[in-house]
C-alpha cells in the first residue's frame, strides 16, 4: 500500500532577507523556521532543506540497514546513523555523507561492510538522491 506524507512551507519576502516556516503536516510534530542564512551560513535555531533531507536520509538508511541485517539473520542492538548533507550556494546540494556506528552481535566485519553498502544503495531516500554523491563510513562497535 502506498503512503503519502505531507509538509508545507510558507515563505514571506525575498530570498536573502525573507523567512518562512515549514510544517510537518502528516505527523503534526511541529513547525520549523527557515531562512536563507540558516541554509547558507549558520543555523542559529532555524532549519534548512538540507537538514530536513539529512534527517530523512539518516532515518531511511537506519531502517534499510536494520532490514538488511534481519534478512541476513542478525538483529542489531543499536544502529546510529548521522547524515551530513552539503549545500553550496550557486551550485546546490552536492552530497550526503552517512556515518554509521552499529552494535550487531555475531556479525563479521566483512558482512557488516557489505550489508551497510547494500543498505546505502537500497535505501529509498538514497535512490531519490541519485543526482548527488553519497558516501558512507561504517563502524561496527565491539
Amino acid at each position: 500500500m502506498a503512503t503519502t506524507r505531507t509538509a508545507h512551507t510558507v515563505w514571506n519576502g525575498d530570498l536573502m532577507t525573507g523567512a518562512g516556516n515549514t510544517s510537518l503536516d502528516s505527523s503534526g510534530l511541529g513547525t520549523f523556521d527557515v531562512t536563507w542564512k540558516a541554509r547558507a551560513e549558520s543555523a542559529e535555531g532555524k532549519t534548512s532543506p538540507e537538514e530536513l533531507i539529512a534527517a530523512a536520509h539518516s532515518a531511511c538508511f537506519s531502517m534499510a540497514f536494520s532490514h538488511a541485517l534481519a534478512q541476513a539473520g542478525h538483529t542489531p542492538d543499536e544502529v546510529n546513523t548521522k547524515a551530513d548533507v552539503t549545500f553550496e550556494p550557486g551550485t546546490g546540494i552536492t552530497g550526503s555523507h552517512l556515518t554509521l556506528n552499529a552494535k550487531v552481535p555475531g556479525l563479521s566485519q566483512e558482512d557488516f561492510q557489505r550489508i551497510a553498502e547494500e543498505a546505502k544503495t537500497g535505501c529509498p531516500v538514497s535512490a531519490a538522491l541519485t543526482g548527488i554523491t553519497i558516501t558512507l563510513d561504517a563502524t561496527l562497535a565491539a
